[in-house]
């Protein structure tokens, strides 16, 4: 499956499911030595996220939860792609 139908599925099951405006869990994981960490809290800045961070046992990765109160299927999908821009991230 390409992105462009993950998308859409996602959105399609979101509107399904998701009353919106909505609370929604991001899940996360960069390499530690990266800039990851940092890009990934600037695309949720200012927007009252709530970001977990916690290094993996030997400090390799770093993993991300991010708690927000979202206004729609496309604002969850828009900030998924931001995301997947920055080098090494894994989306959960």
């Amino acid at each position: 499956m390409n992105s462009k139908d993950f998308y859409k599925k996602l959105k399609h099951s979101l509107e399904d499911t998701t009353p919106f405006p909505a609370d929604y869990i991001y899940k996360f994981i960069v390499p530690t030595a990266s800039t990851g960490v940092a890009e990934i809290e600037h695309i949720f800045d200012n927007l009252g996220a709530v970001i977990t961070k916690k290094e993996s046992t030997k400090g390799k990765y770093t993993s991300l939860t991010i708690a927000l109160k979202v206004k729609s299927a496309q604002f969850v999908i828009d900030k998924y792609k931001e995301v997947a821009k920055v080098k090494g991230v894994i989306s959960l």
